[in-house]
């Protein structure tokens, strides 16, 4: 039973984040066909929710809708990910380089505050969460963060469960990023934030890709005892090697929203 109901937001929200994070992940793979009312019973919800939340990842391009053959997951190419993680580092730097020029004294001295935070707190998605939001705010641009917003859900709310080791690699680059925003060099801002989000799409991408491979070796469990070609499934595809069980499902993160670790 998945322990959906820990996940903040709606209940339409969470039923969207919940299914966004199996499609990023792998666990529901092009060509599933998915049951609203299998869905439904594992989440403990209504069917409208979960409706609502199917659309939604149909008009970000993850499933296909439709009257008669209902909803089939599209999914998501390792290159369209690498794609929007390089459309989303450009989001990003530009937000650092705008916060250099733009952020007040109390600003800066919350953006240390938040980078301890990052190194110390338990919950370390919800402190790197509140760190990028206040470089993102302080680059005092709302088109920005509208752009920024749209652009992260490309990055699974399980990011951290899924790559444990990039969390070292982000208190390193969050350092170097407060450096540069403290000394006013506004190219360099830009020119971390942009690598820092450029790595952690490249680290996800090699992960996907291995996952990828060990399903489909021979003799490798393929999560679902059904013959091919788009037969209908439940949402609760067991996860590929290495991801959490599902009982435990990634973005099951409490109060973590799609892609936390970036707005």
């Amino acid at each position: 039973m998945s322990d959906f109901k820990s996940i903040g937001g709606t209940v339409r929200s969470r039923a969207a984040r919940e299914l966004r994070d199996r499609v990023l992940t792998g666990r529901l793979r092009p060509g599933d066909r998915l049951d609203l009312d299998e869905i439904s019973q594992e989440f403990g919800i209504s069917r409208t929710p979960v409706r609502e939340a199917l659309l939604e990842l149909s008009y970000e391009g993850l499933v296909a809708v439709t009257p008669r053959s209902g909803i089939t997951v599209i999914g998501i190419t390792p290159e369209d990910a690498v794609d929007n993680f390089a459309v989303l580092a450009a989001l990003a730097g530009k937000a650092a380089e705008w916060a250099t020029a733009r952020i007040t004294g109390p600003e800066l001295e919350e953006l240390h505050r938040l980078a301890d935070a990052v190194a110390e707190d338990g919950d370390v998605v919800d402190a790197n969460r509140r760190f990028h939001r206040a470089v993102n705010l302080a680059a005092g641009s709302p088109r920005l963060l509208t752009y920024l917003r749209q652009a992260v859900r490309v990055v699974p709310a399980s990011y951290f469960d899924l790559l444990p080791e990039q969390e070292r690699r982000s208190r390193a680059d969050h350092a170097a990023l407060l450096d540069a925003i403290g000394t006013g060099d506004g190219a360099a801002a830009r020119a971390i934030a942009e690598a820092h989000v450029l790595d952690a799409g490249a680290a996800l991408d090699a992960w996907t890709r291995t996952n990828a491979a060990s399903d489909e070796a021979p003799g490798a469990p393929q999560g679902r005892d059904v013959p091919p070609h788009g037969d209908v499934v439940s949402a609760a595809r067991p996860p590929s090697p290495g991801a959490p069980a599902s009982g435990s499902p990634p973005a099951s993160r409490p109060g973590c929203a799609p892609g936390c670790s970036w707005t």
